[in-house]
């Protein structure tokens, strides 16, 4: 059985580093300098575990705003893709935020997985842009119920 351990940087780091170093470093060639920030400090992590304990997935959640959440940095290893570990970790991250109280949740997706997160309710705003490399788009998720 899987299972999700949310926590600070000091607590998760080694686990996170271990499936964004996989994801992001070695199987899509972003340099490890642009791959960790100061941010990780700041942010609650997300890591999904397997059966035997090891880390197959991880997401970050940033605070930029009062109001909005910023999901990052998610990544689910290669040879567990397709098994709904990265819903499971985006919806534990869209918790958090609403139980802080955001009314939004913004995340800046990979083209190729924009169809991911529209899935998760989320939509396209602006127009695409690269980030080290690789094409992106700005996506938000409004929390906030509309009333009538």
């Amino acid at each position: 059985m899987t299972y999700i351990e949310i926590g600070e940087w000091p607590l998760m780091q080694t686990a996170a580093q271990a499936v964004r170093t996989a994801v992001f470093v070695q199987e899509q060639g972003i340099a490890p300098e642009d791959e960790w920030d100061a941010a990780d400090a700041t942010a609650l992590h997300a890591v999904m575990f397997d059966v035997m304990g090891q880390p197959v997935g991880n997401a970050r959640l940033l605070q930029p705003t009062n109001n909005v959440a910023k999901v990052g940095r998610m990544a689910v290893r290669r040879e567990v893709r397709g098994h709904g570990y990265g819903a499971r970790l985006l919806q534990a991250l869209v918790s958090e935020a609403r139980r802080r109280g955001n009314q939004e949740v913004c995340l800046s997706a990979q083209r190729t997985a924009e169809g991911f997160y529209a899935a998760h309710g989320f939509s396209i705003v602006g127009e695409p842009f690269d980030e080290v490399g690789i094409p992106h788009v700005e996506m938000r998720l409004s929390l906030v119920s509309p009333t009538l």
